[in-house]
């Protein structure tokens, strides 16, 4: 877990920071418990690294146990729905490595869930998916072409699978009991019915839920759409409250930088503005609009915004948890501006009961 305490961590590194950052000097306001950094590797899986880290954050959050989850059993689940929906819809849907945070949730309803030491879906010490992916496609393709399902194309489509990704079993002993990635889904005493996606775009009405139309949104889930004002609210208040938050959004801005840890969005971008703050944009509602119809804005990455910070002018910042390994002075983590999260984010994912709660006390 990160712990940017003021005194402490900048301490520890401050030599390192001095290199790339070194006028910046993070205060942290408020902090989510958080598991370890991991990578995602050579693949397109961010989505499965930020939701189970989100995921593992939640357990945190209920119980107090530290657990490490697979992605790849996830990843593995979805590959083979979005199969389904790639071949039924003639080829004429996307099938990509890229999902979105319901894809995790609903593969947890659908499979349970599996601790990373019994399922890590590798049998190397890092991921890369490019020839899977690539094996995957093709098989696909060709019944596309073919017009005709065969009556084993689950069977064939496992064993790409577990090829690539190594074969698993659907029992396991952990702490010297007997689960299967259902009943240890049970043990773990989540309800992963209970998340809720929100998303900020003037296309459709406040208040009112839709379907994102963004590519990767496969399974055509659904996004409660709110002001940015209040999405920016809602997120405060879910970090104050000890809630985490599973971050969806656009990071080809150039004043996204995972090696510098930081992504800001600057009135007038220089290079300059990694080193120390610079004035940024104020983002209404329109701008957001504006750059998502001309694809300015897209659905790159996701991550797991775990905590809020201040930099010695009182920019707010949101500390956020990435899946490419611990790079950056930040061991992985990055610090993203009040203005780059109001201009470039597309969607969050929150605990719906938080959202009730909220509700039930305005």
């Amino acid at each position: 877990m990160l712990r940017l305490i003021k005194y402490s961590f900048f301490a520890a590194c401050m030599l390192s920071v001095n290199v790339l950052s070194s006028q910046y000097d993070f205060e942290i306001i408020h902090q989510v418990e958080n598991t370890d950094v991991k990578s995602q590797g050579k693949t397109g899986t961010c989505w499965s690294f930020a939701s189970i880290s989100f995921i593992e954050s939640e357990v945190l959050r209920k119980s107090g146990e530290s657990i490490d989850l697979s992605e790849m059993y996830i990843v593995r689940d979805v590959y083979k729905d979005k199969a389904r929906n790639y071949i039924l819809r003639q080829g004429k849907a996307n099938f990509s490595e890229g999902s979105l945070a319901h894809d995790m949730l609903n593969a947890g309803l659908r499979q349970g869930l599996v601790p990373e030491q019994t399922y890590s879906g590798t049998s190397d010490e890092k991921h890369n998916h490019k020839e899977l992916f690539k094996e995957l496609k093709a098989y696909l393709d060709k019944i596309v072409e073919d017009h005709k399902i065969p009556n084993n194309w689950e069977q064939e489509f496992d064993g790409i699978l577990d090829k690539h990704l190594t074969a698993y079993e659907d029992s396991f002993i952990l702490n010297e009991k007997d689960f299967t990635a259902k009943s240890y889904y049970e043990h773990l005493g989540l309800n992963l019915e209970k998340y809720i996606n929100i998303t900020s775009f003037t296309h459709h009405g406040f208040g009112k839920e839709f379907v994102l139309e963004i590519p990767d949104n496969y399974s055509n889930g659904s996004y409660l759409n709110v002001p940015i004002d209040r999405m920016e609210k809602l997120v405060d208040l879910a970090i104050q409250e000890g809630h985490s938050v599973i971050w969806d959004g656009d990071v080809s801005e150039k004043g996204f930088s995972a090696q510098r840890g930081l992504a800001i969005n600057p009135t007038s971008f220089d290079e300059k503005c990694f080193d120390s703050p610079c004035p940024e944009n104020e983002v209404v509602q329109k701008d957001r609009q504006v750059s998502f119809e001309d694809y300015s804005t897209t659905d790159d990455h996701l991550m797991h915004l775990v905590g809020i910070a201040n930099d010695e002018k009182g920019g707010k910042y949101y500390i956020i948890k990435n899946s490419w390994g611990e790079i950056s002075d930040y061991k992985g983590y990055l610090m993203m501006s009040e203005s780059y999260f109001r201009a470039k984010t597309v969607a969050i994912t929150l605990n719906e009961d938080f959202l009730k709660e909220v509700k039930s006390e305005e």
